[in-house]
């Protein structure tokens, strides 16, 4: 991921170079390369869920599975200062119960302080049980008429669930057999990778398939592109099909060139199953937009749009608030990673308890923990070992030293 990462932004980094109106809007160079992640690799170790490390000789941390993506983890930090331990949860992307393949997250249980997503802190998404139907119904519609069901999604973890889905109604037959296309290398590897990992498995894929020595991730008429030459083909596809294709939120990568090539057409659906940033290609699809640029071009968006919310693999505001309420000892939620409204709205439900402070860190906000937790009115980041303070950003970034 990080050397496709790379990638992506040397080129966007060539375009920006190339287009001389464009000029100051873009980077002028990538922040890294796929050379710097190729040697970023040797710096990396692996860590097993509920296995304490010591990050410094008064610091310990552990992982726990966090159930969101393959290998995600809750971070438990064990501070040691004046023979006391202060413990502080760090949710990161906090996955939810019931989702297909991987196994449901694991609960803290005693924390002095957390850390909190809030991507969905304000809404709820559809119930895990109808995403299936939900699915069904798009894919049929479609092909009654006899459009494309184009899919822009994550090659971590969406891809595999939309593979997971698509496999079980096609064995119950809710759908009828048409090509499915993952045109995505990255998607290809990842899903390999995924493969290589059933112990990570929930019992449910368990006996639905390994138990049968079957795979999940490929059947009958799924294939996974491999070059270039073969992604081009789709364009040349006039039969109803199903192309998934990355980046999840449209904004590089092969995804681009299918919406280019379908987007004009009613016959077909642009179907939905992420999360969209603001001012990304893939929000102004959501938002259907009368006409969307891709490429430098305007094109009239007349595909149908379909949006499914029940795919997300995020927690939405009452799993995030069930996920928090078990945990005993409780003395401050700091609220972060999402866009503001998203954390001001789960904060301010999170508050209605009343059983704990609340806050919603900004950018050079400051909390020194072993005062409660109490806010520096200051802009600069603290770092200091005696007095474990650590500093938030908007993004949910924190440092401890």
């Amino acid at each position: 991921m990080l050397q496709d990462s790379g990638y992506i932004q040397e080129t966007d980094a060539s375009y920006f170079s190339r287009k001389k109106y464009l000029k100051g809007a873009g980077m002028k160079k990538p922040l890294y390369t796929v050379q710097d992640a190729i040697q970023s690799i040797s710096h990396f170790r692996g860590v097993n869920y509920n296995q304490p490390f010591w990050i410094h000789r008064d610091i310990s941390a552990t992982f726990l599975d966090a159930g969101h993506v393959l290998g995600s983890a809750l971070t438990v930090l064990h501070i040691k200062e004046n023979n006391k331990i202060t413990k502080i949860g760090f949710t990161g992307d906090l996955g939810r119960k019931g989702m297909p393949i991987l196994r449901d997250p694991e609960q803290f249980t005693n924390l002095d302080y957390l850390i909190t997503e809030s991507t969905y802190g304000d809404r709820l998404h559809d119930p895990i049980e109808e995403i299936g139907k939900e699915l069904a119904q798009v894919v049929n519609h479609t092909i009654q008429r006899g459009g494309k069901i184009i899919i822009p999604a994550f090659s971590l973890e969406r891809t595999q669930e939309l593979v997971y889905e698509l496999h079980l109604l096609t064995d119950q037959k809710k759908i009828p057999e048409i090509p499915i296309y993952i045109d995505s290398p990255l998607s290809t590897n990842i899903t390999d990778i995924f493969k290589m990992h059933p112990e990570c498995f929930d019992q449910k894929t368990k006996e639905i398939f390994l138990q049968h020595q079957d795979n999940p991730f490929g059947f009958g008429k799924l294939r996974y592109t491999h070059n270039v030459d073969e992604s081009k083909k789709l364009n040349f596809v006039r039969q109803p099909c199903i192309i998934i294709s990355a980046s999840g939120m449209c904004e590089a990568g092969r995804i681009r060139h299918h919406l280019r090539n379908n987007i004009t057409d009613p016959k077909n659906t642009i179907l939905i199953v992420g999360f969209m940033a603001e001012n990304t290609l893939g929000r102004k699809i959501v938002e259907k937009n009368q006409f969307i640029k891709i490429f430098d071009k305007m094109y009239p968006l007349r595909a149908e749009v379909s949006v499914l919310n029940g795919f997300s693999a995020h927690a939405d505001r009452d799993e995030i608030i069930n996920f928090i309420k078990p945990i005993k000892d409780l003395k401050k939620v700091f609220v972060v990673h999402g866009e503001e409204g998203q954390a001001i709205a789960l904060a301010n439900t999170l508050r209605e308890w009343k059983k704990f402070d609340v806050a919603v860190p900004y950018e050079g906000d400051s909390f020194d923990l072993m005062n409660n937790g109490s806010k520096i009115e200051t802009n600069e980041i603290l770092i200091s070992a005696k007095h474990a303070d650590f500093y938030v950003g908007q993004t949910g970034a924190f440092v401890v030293s």
